[in-house]
């Protein structure tokens, strides 16, 4: 006791004389003076780590090593192939494609608002924008350079670059430094300017009769909001959280992939989780492949609904064409599988139902992708004699008794956004015999 004291005592004389300074914690930089109405200070500040702020020159480095090639194995790849501008982020592709066109298992999800993710890629298998910039560079089927070090001295090698991370950075080219320029370009793509954001904020001629119904919809009856929710100042319509919803269960049997995957997968080799994730089979498996938790087998990150409809196709794999695809797959409660999150069940959506949830969630698309967005729109609207999940038989209960133990969507209510005041789940009978 003596000892700590004298050495407390110790601290606080050299303090007080100025010999030692406590460290400062970093002070964040200030959000950008004019954010869109959809993403509040509040939320990007929190959202961007003291000194990793996107300032202009570090954020032209991240756009010039984004849109370039020659980062990749055979200079045929860039960030942007996957992740294209002009396309809300996306390829369009189903499942992306790298070097020697070689397809990878999961699709690529949008970049815009990527900078408010709790997590990154499908299984959240990255924690930030730095770490998730770094694994493609270096996966063999999508930029294909062997190693870090082979990244950095390619990029060396490249006449404009070591005098931009010089002047960036204050240093030579390392890998650090070229995914946090990557990042810093990343932070600046958020979206928050659409057609809903003024809606919410007062305009209520911003919607269609159609659309408005489609928000009634989506938080009452379709039930979207159990993992899309959304409001002023958490506007991502993502809970952030991963779910299987039954995607890729009519693919494979689960519980043997499952089994498979716990003698191959090392908990924590980000590596070798990158690489299963795109190059295999255990690619299904999701976040059980990052956590090797039962509970993961299947599950999926939620992805926002922001610019969703100019972001398809649809889900980890791209399985889903459009999004009447994406509602005919949730009306009948998904595809069963041993690891179904338990929030599935049947919606008994009708048709004129469906056609306004689509017309809501086209609403969220941002003001500056908006011929895009009435392009993809009428491109969709074109395939809706083409429906390959549609099950309406089990969607409305007729057939099968998926759901049946919940309130009865099909419940008449003048606003379906209240249809979760009926009654406690105490009082819900067992009507699980399929209805006749």
């Amino acid at each position: 006791m003596k000892l700590r004291s004298s050495v407390a005592w110790t601290v606080a004389v050299l303090l007080s004389a100025g010999a030692v300074h406590a460290a400062e914690p970093p002070r964040a930089a200030p959000p950008p003076p004019k954010l869109p109405p959809g993403v509040s200070a509040a939320l990007w500040k929190i959202s961007v780590p003291a000194g990793a702020e996107p300032t202009p020159e570090k954020v032209a480095l991240g756009e010039k090593l984004f849109n370039d090639k020659r980062l990749s194995a055979d200079d045929s790849v860039s960030c942007s192939t996957c992740h294209d501008p002009a396309k809300g982020f996306v390829d369009g592709k189903d499942t992306s494609v790298g070097i020697k066109n070689q397809k990878g298992m999961r699709n690529s999800p949008t970049v815009l608002n990527a900078m408010f993710n709790a997590s990154q890629f499908w299984d959240g298998r990255a924690s930030m924008l730095e770490d998730q910039a770094k694994l493609p560079i270096l996966n063999p089927i999508e930029m294909g350079m062997a190693s870090p070090e082979a990244v950095v001295a390619k990029v060396k090698g490249l006449p404009e670059y070591p005098a931009q991370f010089q002047k960036v950075f204050g240093r030579d080219v390392n890998y650090d430094d070229l995914a946090a320029a990557i990042a810093a370009f990343e932070r600046t793509q958020y979206s928050g300017n659409a057609r809903f954001d003024k809606f919410i904020l007062g305009d209520d001629k911003a919607l269609t009769a159609s659309e408005k119904n489609g928000w009634a919809l989506f938080n009452g009856k379709a039930r979207c909001n159990s993992c899309h929710a959304a409001n002023i100042t958490q506007p991502l319509f993502s809970d952030q959280k991963f779910h299987n919803i039954g995607i890729a269960a009519h693919k494979q049997d689960f519980v043997q992939l499952a089994r498979e995957g716990l003698r191959v997968v090392r908990t924590g080799d980000e590596k070798q989780i990158d690489e299963l994730a795109l190059q295999t089979k255990f690619s299904e498996l999701g976040r059980f492949l990052v956590t090797k938790q039962e509970n993961d087998v299947g599950a999926f990150k939620t992805p926002t609904l922001r610019n969703i409809g100019i972001t398809g196709p649809y889900m980890h794999d791209g399985s889903l064409v459009t999004l009447w695809d994406v509602m005919d797959h949730y009306n009948k409660g998904g595809i069963q599988n041993p690891y179904l999150d338990g929030g599935m069940q049947r919606l008994g959506l009708t048709e004129p139902e469906i056609d306004d949830l689509v017309a809501f969630l086209f609403t969220l698309t941002d003001a500056r992708f908006d011929k895009f967005n009435a392009q993809e729109l009428a491109r969709q609207r074109a395939r809706k004699g083409n429906r390959p999940e549609r099950d309406t038989a089990v969607a409305t209960g007729k057939k099968g008794n998926v759901g049946d133990l919940a309130p009865d969507p099909d419940l008449k209510v003048k606003n379906p956004a209240g249809i979760g005041v009926y009654g406690s789940p105490l009082s819900i009978q067992n009507t699980s015999a399929p209805k006749k």
